[in-house]
């Protein structure tokens, strides 16, 4: 009897085995002289041996489906063992999340942002919280790097104190810095397995790192973003700009409206839209309240705001 094992590395098993086992109990009954075990992410196989090339063969279409999916169903593993194919990704996806949603644009602007990416090495997506600047830009990310052609995803935000001080948060450098990433991890969460997340961040597939640490390096083979740009100095987004290797793609989000630097500090981000506006290769997307895809009290939070501050400015 031939035997065989398949390590299931790059997806979640529990989305291949089903809730309750069901995919996999399907799968015994569509293979009927085969004895498969699961046992965590391994599968062993027992057995005829042409059926287990069937197996084996129907195993590598599943996981290419769910690496592109992040789901399966009972459906999905039916047209794969009976030879009709796996369904095709709808066109204007840019990937799935964990939970099977489609992430794509939902706005306008957000399809801008999109159309950018593919047209030009290096975007500023710009406009209020909620606009899906950063979600976005990951997804766009975890896309190129599921189809190879990017190496890694660099993420980094300036560590920029809005009301709070670094100093009197608790634990070491890392401590005090991750609470500044974690929109940055959440994202991330959202899109990818968390045992290959995790893989992938203690193999430097992904880094999120601070922008300090950005310098001196050159980035290539990357989808490299820089969230919150409005919070850089203009020496800082300079830096951050220059560290651009070969075939590389770099987003720069940021939210005019929130700017936490000192008032007598320039943001980094105003002067490099005002500097690199022209520039063949950049382009520049603006977001507005039309394109917040939160709760819809944040579109009238951002709007009150707005009006506030601008009845503030034309009072002085």
């Amino acid at each position: 009897m031939t035997e065989k094992h398949i390590v299931l590395e790059d997806i979640e098993p529990v989305v291949l085995y089903g809730v309750g086992n069901s995919h996999l109990q399907m799968l015994k009954a569509l293979y009927p002289k085969l004895r498969i075990v699961a046992r965590d992410n391994v599968l062993r196989i027992m057995g005829d041996e042409e059926q287990m090339a069937a197996f084996e063969e129907c195993i590598e279409t599943i996981r290419q489906h769910i690496l592109r999916f992040n789901s399966i169903k009972e459906e999905d593993i039916l047209d794969i063992v009976h030879g009709r194919g796996t369904r095709n990704v709808p066109e204007g996806v840019v990937c799935y999340s964990m939970s099977g949603r489609a992430i794509k644009a939902r706005t306008e602007n957000q399809q801008r942002l999109i159309d950018a990416y593919h047209d030009n090495d290096m975007v500023f997506a710009v406009g209020p919280a909620g606009t899906g600047k950063t979600y976005l830009s990951i997804a766009l990310a975890v896309k190129a790097l599921k189809e190879k052609s990017a190496k890694k995803i660099i993420l980094s935000r300036p560590a920029v104190e809005a009301g709070e001080k670094l100093g009197f948060l608790p634990g070491d450098m890392k401590d005090k810095i991750d609470p500044y990433l974690q929109p940055l991890y959440d994202a991330l969460e959202d899109m990818l397995p968390q045992a290959k997340l995790q893989d992938m961040m203690e193999k430097h597939v992904i880094q999120i790192a601070p922008l300090a640490f950005m310098r001196g390096r050159t980035l290539s083979d990357a989808v490299v973003i820089l969230d919150e740009a409005q919070n850089t100095t203009p020496a800082q987004i300079r830096m951050f700009l220059t560290r651009m290797g070969w075939n590389t793609k770099m987003i720069i989000t940021g939210d005019m409206t929130q700017i936490d630097l000192p008032h007598s500090q320039k943001s980094g981000l105003i002067e490099a839209l005002h500097i690199l506006h022209d520039v063949e290769g950049i382009g520049v997307v603006n977001l507005t309240q039309k394109d917040i895809v939160r709760h819809k009290l944040v579109t009238k939070i951002v709007n009150a705001y707005e009006e506030y501050d601008n009845e503030r400015i034309n009072k002085n």
